[in-house]
């Protein structure tokens, strides 16, 4: 999927059909699933792969989003987003400038509306409490990079906010991810090419306001994960330099101001670009995706960081791997990644210190697929 690391920076006709699986492989005894996208150019689609009891996962089947992919590299995470209740879920279609969402069944996909991102290039996606938000890559393909946000209604249709379009520091800053705080009244953005963390302070009635831009204190902020009391854990690829990768942690007051916490915490390894939170607050990891592991942090009560292993590696995911994005089971037992280079989804254990054991678990997914979400 990746030849090499410079492709981890690239950035990269509404189309809507009735919702038929492309294939079906139907798994009893399960506890959950997890999903992700072929952001295939021919045409985009869900791949959902059963969560069974082990951690491990078993194909279940794969949805057209009516949209195009890009077959490419998009430099981001977030690509596809489930929400808190586990109803709805969400997936960019960067080749054809739109969003699709489905409703999530529990042994299947129901495809219930496709829009317009409201922008070029979408590429991640933020939600709270029916608002939905778009991080538009526009100015790697020659537009504008923005934001741009949706009402999601109870049936699952998407309704554009008026007034929600907001522009980026710059109009192309190689953006990677959008998100929102815990509270959902404050969006954050992270700007690669820059080295900037943008914040949108978001109204009463969901629109977002101008931008706020802080530098980041690493170079090329990558992902990041929303910790416990609104602490913003970001990972820094510095520019895919051998063993540079970090991680830097910051506070995020209600104004949308960023506090830095915990600053440039080495990981030892390359290009650390993704990031995730365990659910109880307590363990952050960032996939290093030019070493093929995964660094752990222990994550205090102020959001300053300690490197769990002193040599930055609690996972490996392989050789010629390339591990992507990331997610944690909702019960928090598992992580899983996308593994970029391989084309494959590994599984690991973690463990009560917050280490990690692989369960030698490999599932093939297409090139270039793009993105985890889990339930």
């Amino acid at each position: 999927m990746l030849n090499d690391i410079s492709k981890l920076f690239v950035t990269s006709v509404i189309v809507f059909a009735s919702q038929v699986p492309l294939s079906a492989n139907a798994v009893s005894d399960t506890i959950g699933a997890l999903y992700t996208m072929s952001n295939a150019v021919e045409g985009n689609s869900v791949l959902m792969f059963n969560r069974l009891l082990n951690g491990k996962l078993t194909p279940a089947g794969e949805y057209s989003t009516g949209g195009l992919g890009t077959s490419g590299g998009l430099g981001n995470q977030g690509g596809l987003i489930i929400d808190p209740s586990k109803r709805w879920l969400f997936v960019v279609n960067a080749g054809s400038n739109d969003i699709s969402i489905f409703s999530v069944e529990e042994n299947s996909l129901t495809l219930v509306d496709v829009k317009h991102s409201g922008g070029d290039n979408p590429v991640s996606l933020a939600y709270s409490h029916n608002l939905l938000y778009v991080l538009n890559a526009g100015g790697s393909v020659n537009s504008v990079d923005t934001i741009s946000g949706f009402y999601v209604d109870e049936d699952g249709i998407l309704s554009p906010i008026p007034g929600s379009i907001q522009l980026l520091s710059a109009a192309s800053t190689s953006p990677a991810q959008i998100s929102f705080n815990a509270d959902g009244d404050v969006l954050v953005v992270t700007e690669k090419a820059t080295d900037i963390i943008d914040t949108f302070v978001v109204d009463a009635d969901g629109v977002a306001g101008p931008v706020s831009s802080f530098q980041s204190a690493g170079l090329t902020p990558f992902g990041f994960a929303i910790g416990k009391r609104n602490q913003v854990i970001v990972s820094e690829a510095a520019g895919g330099g051998a063993d540079a990768g970090s991680v830097s942690s910051y506070r995020l007051s209600e104004d949308g101001n960023l506090t830095l916490v915990s600053g440039v915490v080495g990981t030892t390894e390359t290009a650390a670009c993704w990031a995730v939170v365990t659910n109880d607050g307590r363990y952050a990891y960032v996939t290093n995706a030019g070493s093929g592991t995964i660094s752990g942090y222990k994550v205090g009560f102020d959001g300053a960081l300690t490197l769990l292993d002193a040599n930055g590696v609690t996972g490996n995911a392989g050789n010629n791997s390339g591990p992507l994005d990331m997610v944690i089971s909702p019960d928090g037992r598992n992580l899983y990644t996308l593994n970029g280079r391989s084309d494959t989804i590994g599984a690991f254990s973690i463990k009560e210190k917050g280490g990690l054991a692989s369960l030698n678990s490999h599932n093939d997914v297409p090139a270039f697929a793009n993105g985890l979400a889990i339930r």
